[in-house]
């Protein structure tokens, strides 16, 4: 895993403010995050042996975030203590369950090249799993240190920006929701925008929320995984949950229609619990409610 790590400060409302409006929050609380941390959890806990590279500040986030990686049996053996404020996402939850979030990157703005230690490891992995919360040319560059070594390569495509041809070659697998699939494939039609885009990458997974996750083979609509029927109380960090759990599975060698459908069971348990790293799910809660009827 080569990815951010933040403290989220997340806010409960009513509902999403509008623009220049002011509420207030029925609470207030400090949750571990970040992409890369929520979605190195994810896989530890859905039983990968999961490395993280990143970069944390010599601050007391920093140092949370650090024995989160512990407890969770995470090696954090080549994760950065820099000088900076440590990453931070300011969330907004509403009583719906949606969500806004705004990303101060602090010390993750600092991972910019990889060490020779960190290409080792990037090149010794089954399975790469990526973000865009880091600086572009760091996730291109682990890429392409991956796919050199045959590591199998995943991106998921947020925060949504451009991806340049020379990280979509390197992609076996590119995991994106509905608002990320519409604007890299360029078509506020969620069918069209999808193809166009798996048309760029061997597989392609575009999650819905509550329609589940379609999933595309070399530009064509291969399967479609059905959502889990719960009641969502916080969907931060639900994606992040699904990327995790999806590369747990495929590193332990599980074709890409059952890893996303132990993926989507992950994301679902994941939305039932109050912050991103506090509710992603052990592999055992996964495998009971796979073993629930659908």
């Amino acid at each position: 895993m080569v990815g951010s790590a933040n403290m989220d400060i997340v806010f409960s409302v009513e509902r999403i403010p509008s623009p220049g409006e002011t509420l207030l929050a029925d609470s207030v609380a400090r949750y571990p995050g970040g992409k890369g941390l929520n979605q190195a959890v994810a896989a530890a806990r859905a039983g990968a042996a999961t490395t993280f590279i990143g970069a944390l500040g010599k601050d007391e986030n920093g140092s949370e975030l650090f024995a989160t990686m512990a407890d969770a049996g995470i090696d954090s053996s080549l994760v950065r203590r820099v000088a900076a404020d440590t990453g931070q996402a300011f969330i907004v939850v509403a009583d719906s369950a949606e969500n806004t979030i705004i990303v101060a990157s602090g010390a993750n703005a600092r991972v910019a090249s990889l060490t020779d230690s960190e290409r080792d490891a990037v090149s010794g992995a089954a399975v790469l799993l990526l973000q865009l919360e880091l600086p572009l040319e760091v996730v291109i560059e682990s890429a392409l240190a991956a796919r050199s070594a045959g590591t199998t390569v995943m991106l998921n495509a947020a925060p949504a920006r451009d991806i340049p041809d020379e990280l979509i070659a390197t992609l076996d697998y590119l995991i994106v929701n509905e608002h990320e699939a519409s604007l890299l494939g360029g078509s506020e039609d969620l069918a069209e925008a999808s193809h166009r885009l798996a048309a760029r990458v061997e597989h392609l997974i575009v999650t819905l929320g509550r329609e589940g996750s379609v999933i595309y083979r070399r530009g064509d609509e291969a399967a479609r995984v059905p959502a889990r029927d719960v009641m969502a109380i916080d969907t931060t960090g639900a994606g992040d949950t699904f990327c995790g759990a999806f590369a747990a599975a495929i590193a332990e060698g599980q074709g890409i229609a059952d890893a996303a459908t132990f993926a989507t069971a992950a994301a679902a348990l994941s939305v039932q619990i109050l912050g991103a790293v506090p509710s992603i799910p052990s592999r055992d809660r996964i495998e009971a409610m796979l073993a629930e009827p659908a």
